[in-house]
């Protein structure tokens, strides 16, 4: 009888030499086999000829490995490491924007102040929020703005750094 398979959010993390052509062979090695990217952000380093791209698959460890090993082949690729497995920080970010009807106005405000969100755009009808934190706060926001009534959102993407070792 087989194990079941326990399948999980990854977030990993790529170092690649910054030149044209980089990002497509990497998302193209993704779509190639069949794997779904959830989230990528990708910038340049400290070292304008690095660039690290972050991003958020889910899978086995079985498939998680087999993607850490085929980006590790790809010729720009100079580090990958799966976030997932170590202590890290991880954030992203949400704008916004919400219904905010007179009945409804003081609620909104109450569930940004409660989750330290910033509230960034004011119109008569509507207020757009800033939202940062990890995904999960996010979806917890999102989960509770849903019943005011959403009418746009924009999210970053997850952005992640390995914690500093502990003396």
């Amino acid at each position: 009888m087989e194990a079941s398979k326990s399948v999980r959010r990854h977030t990993i993390s790529v170092w690649v030499d910054n030149t044209p052509g980089v990002l497509s062979r990497v998302t193209g090695l993704f779509s190639g086999r069949g794997f779904n990217i959830e989230s990528l952000c990708v910038a340049e380093t400290m070292d304008p000829s690095v660039s690290r791209i972050t991003l958020v698959t889910t899978g086995d460890e079985f498939i998680t490995e087999q993607i850490i090993k085929q980006l590790r082949k790809l010729i720009n690729t100079i580090k990958v490491v799966d976030l997932s497995e170590l202590g890290h920080v991880e954030r992203e970010m949400a704008l916004v924007t919400v219904k905010a009807e007179d009945k409804s106005r003081a609620e909104v405000l109450r569930i940004a102040d409660i989750f330290r969100c910033r509230v960034v755009d004011v119109s008569p009808n509507t207020y757009t929020l800033e939202i940062t934190g990890n995904h999960e706060k996010i979806q917890a926001v999102l989960g509770l703005l849903k019943n005011h009534g959403i009418m746009d959102e924009v999210r970053s993407g997850a952005l992640a750094i390995q914690r500093a070792k502990k003396d």
